[in-house]
């Protein structure tokens, strides 16, 4: 693999190897991820993306046969020690998947969801922070006279930001993205994007992304996975525009995936 580093990290994957069963998903996979960064993983579906998404926050471990070797090191703590608090961890690390999946709960549950569960807040507490989630996620002057509505029945892309609301109200330090505006059209994925440029203010960001252009668009650095190994990992500009790895190369100009 080819691969720059910058030691300015939030997230570092040392010899990252899964397995499911005997078949091996991802193979020593070595990268680091700065703060308050968007960092785009491409590659052909099947590849390990979203396998290395789940890795972060431990969701792989919910696989059975699924076998994790080496280290994920967030602030400095490695989370596949033994005895790690899963709880914590993913209170910390937020996880938005490819499509919406808001509870059936009102609008106003979906977002306190998680002060309940981690007794984060109390609940006088609560009103203020469904406001101030729902406006980091640009949601408020949409839904605030339909707090009590079914957040099932919201168009997606306003589903899609609520998932996002609920994670924010918990304040984690990590969102990660699964293909989160593949159910979406052209006008809600623009929306969201933009709203995940601002959300890196705050948070560090990875997004799994089939969409290249997307990926160039919104992203800081750039990942390119291939049959479980990491190919290339640098900047998006140089990637995108001077790739080291000639199978980055060929990816990115559509020869194949």
């Amino acid at each position: 693999m080819i691969s720059i580093l910058n030691m300015d990290y939030k997230i570092e994957t040392q010899n990252l190897n899964l397995y499911y069963g005997k078949f091996q998903a991802l193979r020593n996979v070595d990268c680091s991820f700065e703060a308050n960064r968007i960092t785009a993983l491409i590659g052909p579906s099947g590849c390990g993306k979203s396998t290395f998404l789940r890795c972060l926050n431990r969701m792989n471990d919910l696989i059975p046969g699924v076998r994790t070797e080496g280290r994920v090191i967030i602030n400095d703590q490695d989370i596949y020690t033994p005895g790690a608090d899963l709880i914590s961890l993913r209170k910390r690390i937020g996880m938005v998947f490819q499509r919406p999946n808001p509870f059936p709960l009102s609008v106003r549950d979906n977002v306190t969801y998680g002060l309940k569960i981690h007794n984060l807040a109390d609940r006088g507490e609560w009103d203020q922070i469904v406001e101030e989630s729902l406006r980091n996620t640009w949601l408020w002057h949409e839904l605030k006279d339909g707090l009590r509505k079914d957040a099932r029945l919201l168009p997606l892309d306003q589903q899609q930001r609520l998932c996002l609301a609920r994670i924010v109200a918990t304040k984690p330090e990590i969102i990660l993205l699964d293909e989160p505006c593949s159910a979406l059209d052209p006008i809600a994925t623009e929306k969201l994007e933009e709203l995940m440029r601002t959300l890196k203010l705050t948070y560090t960001i990875v997004i799994v992304t089939h969409n290249m252009d997307q990926a160039v668009r919104i992203s800081d650095s750039c990942g390119f996975f291939l049959l479980g190994d990491l190919v290339e990992f640098g900047t998006t500009e140089q990637v995108f525009e001077k790739p080291a790895d000639t199978r980055t190369e060929k990816y990115i100009t559509g020869h194949f995936g």
